[in-house]
């Protein structure tokens, strides 16, 4: 199988998902560009990639919602191979209903601001083989009550990699989305979580880059997710209203 191209740009990085992809990346020797706000908290875990892999990783500074991509990818040292965007904030969805702002940071987090960035990655990597990752969620399967402000830019970002998956098909650049569901992060810390369907942060990653090097379109990090999520999308909306999910 192909190794994936080198180096691997994470963008979001401070998250517990984009340090196990960073652990598993490094694993295979690719070199690691961390992005984050704070570029000086991830420097710990560039050294600690470097001693362990025998790899080259450092840290940038990247704010998703800066509006400034192409600025971005032009300060990089060097073209990236692979980018993964981890970058995404899950928020109070009835604080967001209420909060036109917080409802603004999250569509702008999760949806705008890493199309925004692809989109930018896709004008320099133009190499056959790059490879491009969006972290997605099953959240954007369908438009729930519960969730509507995260969940409906999921699925902007859902719908964003499936075109952008079509329109770099001929040149031989793969878009892979991903749908984690639920994992047990930092994130999610205190919530109630269903055991048979939450993943662990290196099972989801060892998941995607399973699916990078074999070429996939989109996965569910766990398998359960694919038909539970058939079912969803295939129930009535006369009848998914009375649900009140």
């Amino acid at each position: 199988m192909p190794k994936p191209l080198s180096p691997v740009l994470i963008l979001g990085a401070r998250s517990d998902i984009a340090r196990a992809l960073a652990r598993a990346y490094a694993a295979q020797g690719c070199d690691l560009i961390l992005g984050a706000r704070d570029p000086g908290s991830l420097e710990a875990d560039c050294a600690d990639l470097r001693l362990r892999h025998t790899i080259a990783a450092e840290a940038v500074a990247f704010d998703v919602t800066d509006g400034k991509p192409d600025a971005f990818f032009a300060r990089l040292s060097a073209t990236p191979g692979t980018l993964i965007m981890v970058a995404g904030l899950l928020g109070d969805q009835d604080e967001a209903v209420a909060d036109d702002a917080l409802a603004a940071r999250i569509m702008a987090t999760n949806y705008e601001g890493p199309s925004r960035y692809l989109l930018a990655a896709a004008r320099v990597m133009t190499a056959p083989g790059s490879a491009l990752i969006g972290i997605s969620s099953v959240a954007g399967d369908r438009g729930r009550g519960s969730n509507l402000v995260y969940g409906s830019a999921k699925a902007g970002f859902t719908a964003f990699l499936s075109g952008l998956r079509n329109r770099l098909a001929p040149n031989k650049i793969q878009v892979l989305t991903v749908k984690p569901g639920f994992v047990d992060t930092r994130m999610t810390e205190g919530m109630k979580l269903p055991g048979a369907l939450t993943a662990k942060p290196d099972a989801v990653a060892r998941a995607v880059l399973r699916a990078h090097i074999r070429g996939r379109n989109e996965i569910y990090a766990k398998a359960a997710w694919r038909p539970i999520m058939t079912i969803i999308r295939a129930i009535p909306e006369p009848v998914f209203k009375r649900l009140k999910l």
